[in-house]
């Protein structure tokens, strides 16, 4: 058995403007702030190690009225104008023939990433999708990625598994889990010092085969 573990945001589709958006509307609603621009946002969420409530509101804790102020916003924008990058699709529908297994890890709450996918129309393609709100840490930590693992009955003496994403949680939640990872520069991330780095999800096939 293979398996393929992809992240989402940056990796299978671009979601950048509209997660820019509602930080901006709760900039402004919330915290009567001025509006960042996307690269900020996207190179925030990127950081290995970093506090977003004080890089997005400038405050040291994310408040629930924050929180649920971003959510109510985000879920009606998010199908707004995210796109999957192209070969994507391709790619999936291509692994799905040679019987690779595919799912998906995210550092997004659960309901916005099956929202997004389903708009899409990629959902199905998946057989887990799972999501932060899911586990007790999320990536890097290999939490979300072993629990999917487990779900296929994974045997590292039998099975092949690679993870897909663009930054070094990604890279990190693969290592820490024992499989293989790929690093995604056509996203959010154009350019790694990673040991694999691929440039088109095309190239996904030549790994794995």
């Amino acid at each position: 058995m293979k398996i393929v573990i992809f992240d989402m945001d940056g990796t299978l589709l671009d979601s950048q403007k509209d997660i820019t958006i509602s930080v901006n509307h709760v900039r402004k609603e919330h915290y009567n702030l001025q509006p960042l621009d996307e690269k900020f946002i996207v190179d925030a969420i990127n950081m290995e190690v970093r506090n977003l409530p004080y890089l997005f509101y400038e405050t040291e804790v994310y408040e629930d009225s924050a929180r649920e102020l971003f959510e109510t916003h985000y879920y009606d924008q998010c199908i707004i104008n995210p796109y999957l990058y192209d070969g994507v699709k391709e790619t999936l529908e291509e692994l799905l023939k040679n019987g690779v297994k595919i799912s998906v890890a995210t550092n997004a709450p659960t309901q916005f990433a099956k929202r997004m996918l389903t708009h899409l129309d990629v959902a199905d393609h998946f057989d887990h999708i799972i999501g932060a709100d899911q586990v007790k840490e999320s990536k890097p930590s290999p939490e979300m990625l072993e629990r999917i693992l487990k779900n296929y009955k994974y045997d590292a003496k039998k099975h092949k598994a690679w993870m897909i994403g663009d930054n070094s949680k990604d890279m990190l939640s693969a290592k820490n889990a024992g499989i293989d990872s790929v690093f995604a520069t056509w996203g959010f991330t154009p350019e790694s010092d990673h040991h694999t780095v691929i440039e088109n999800p095309k190239d996904i096939l030549g790994i794995i085969k």
